[in-house]
């Protein structure tokens, strides 16, 4: 059950494309939770830190990238991590930029989100059961968490050296892919206010939201995607240009702060907005109610299926 914790496992990091491992750590185990979403992408790694703080890093698209954004069973990855007692989760993610000042190479941390997925992937652990819920999601990321996160990450990528900048408070656009936009596409999104494109954030924020745990994104840019006229549309070939660098400093970040973020999260002060944020949010309980949707629901919200 989610609300049995095992050991001190605060901390989740999720790897995108080209970060598909942390520098650093110890190794101590794979765990493979089965989740009533089923298993997640990948064995979960818990690794030490040189402190002995544990944290928990899971591959989003499976060992060897074998799993297109469509087909990441975020529901299990979700469930999966608040089995082992995380309370915050930190994701790393490959974006197009879709503004001229966040250059290849650059880090974001956004604050906002446009959904352009289609429909195909499942967002809400209680879709398919007869329980109801509606989680309040007009902020999709974790506030106090990516303001903490901005001052550190920003003292990595100076100390880096390399010119990276971090970019805040932008929007994000999640797209269904596995194609890239296209032109049209890439237009649209800049006149709607969005700043970065990817294909992995959603449904993740969501569920993270449902299942009380604390978001927030590091974005990092690989590619200008195909807004820009008179140059080449995006391509994965250009896409791996940047990737490997960018996750080699992901490796840094992430180093740098998860001691920290752990002490954070014990004290937890910047987890305090998604605890019982999902008590109003569920449909007072009827008769109509099945008890195996409440015993499936329980692994994720114990205190409100008791």
């Amino acid at each position: 059950m989610a609300s049995e914790q095992q050991g001190n496992v605060l901390i989740g990091v999720i790897g995108g494309s080209g970060l598909y491992h942390l520098d650093n750590l110890s190794f101590i185990k794979h765990v493979n939770p089965e989740t009533p979403w089923g298993h997640p992408s990948s064995p979960i790694t818990i690794c030490a830190l040189p402190s002995g703080t544990q944290v928990a890093f899971l591959a989003r698209h499976g060992i060897g990238h074998t799993l297109s954004p469509s087909a990441v069973p975020c529901r299990a990855n979700i469930a999966a991590l608040k089995s082992l007692g995380v309370r915050a989760i930190l994701a790393f993610s490959a974006v197009g930029s879709l503004r001229e000042e966040i250059a290849p190479g650059d880090f974001a941390i956004p604050s906002q989100i446009i959904d352009r997925t289609k429909g195909i992937r499942p967002t809400s652990f209680f879709e398919g059961t007869s329980v109801v819920a509606h989680a309040a999601f007009g902020d999709p990321f974790a506030i106090k968490f990516t303001k903490w996160l901005e001052e550190r990450v920003q003292k990595v990528l100076q100390s880096a050296g390399n010119g990276s900048k971090l970019h805040t408070d932008k929007v994000i656009v999640c797209m269904e892919g596995p194609q890239f936009s296209t032109r049209a596409e890439s237009k649209m999104y800049r006149a709607w206010g969005g700043d970065l494109i990817n294909m992995s954030v959603l449904p993740e924020a969501k569920l993270a939201r449902e299942a009380e745990l604390s978001y927030a994104l590091i974005a990092t840019s690989t590619d200008y995607d195909s807004w820009r006229e008179h140059e080449g549309y995006v391509t994965a070939a250009e896409v791996f240009k940047t990737l490997q660098t960018n996750a080699e400093l992901s490796r840094k970040v992430a180093a740098s702060i998860l001691d920290e973020l752990h002490e954070a999260a014990e004290e937890g002060d910047i987890l305090t907005e998604e605890v019982g944020s999902m008590r109003f949010s569920i449909m007072p309980r009827s008769e109509k109610q099945k008890e195996e949707d409440r015993e499936k629901l329980r692994y994720v919200l114990a205190d409100y299926f008791s």
